[in-house]
């Protein structure tokens, strides 16, 4: 009886430890205009809302982003954040609307001015379906936007795609309003 009973504080102590090493962590994001921007009744953020994008008037240096100074790397990432809006879907939909298109047209304009910069499309879901079908769903908008902006011009090696589905919200909330900042696509810098 003693062996069985060490064997389940053995079985239990291993569960505990192992679940302790797989908790999520909360991680804070740098990019804050997604869960600033107020959705609309159709889950699309209200355009009024966004700030205007600026467009970088000043070149950045040739040579690939890998091989910039960390400093500069730097500086293209918060010219990122002001100019690489992210693309926002309806519910269980990975088709692009006119508002989407748009967007995606400005961050061609920006990808064209700046042909040294590998962007990472990194598509997103809602809390709502399972773990696989929303990982596939975000996959899904990320090519959605990524054959986009190849039909815009842009080289597909410069554009990686991947998928978080649920697991990284822009917003949190279990209510409409988060859920339709959560149905996106974002660019990241690589």
């Amino acid at each position: 009886m003693t062996k069985i009973a060490s064997y389940w504080i053995f079985v239990t102590a291993c569960t505990l430890a192992l679940s302790a090493g797989c908790a999520k962590k909360e991680m804070i994001r740098a990019d804050e205009q997604a869960s600033a921007t107020a959705p609309s009744a159709k889950g699309q953020p209200d355009p009024s809302a966004l700030p205007p994008t600026a467009v970088a008037e000043e070149g950045i240096s040739p040579g690939t982003v890998g091989e910039t100074p960390l400093a500069e790397r730097d500086d293209l990432r918060a010219e990122q954040l002001r100019t690489l809006e992210a693309v926002y879907f309806s519910f269980d939909s990975f088709t692009l609307t006119k508002e989407a298109r748009d967007i995606l047209y400005r961050n061609a304009g920006w990808l064209e001015k700046n042909p040294q910069v590998n962007v990472q499309l990194e598509g997103h879901t809602d809390e709502r379906g399972s773990g696989e079908y929303n990982l596939a769903l975000g996959e899904k908008r990320a090519l959605s936007a990524q054959k986009y902006l190849r039909t815009l011009g842009i080289a597909e090696d410069r554009l990686s795609v991947i998928s978080y589905g649920e697991e990284k919200p822009a917003a949190s909330g279990h209510d409409e309003t988060a859920w339709s900042r959560n149905r996106r696509v974002e660019f990241v810098i690589k």
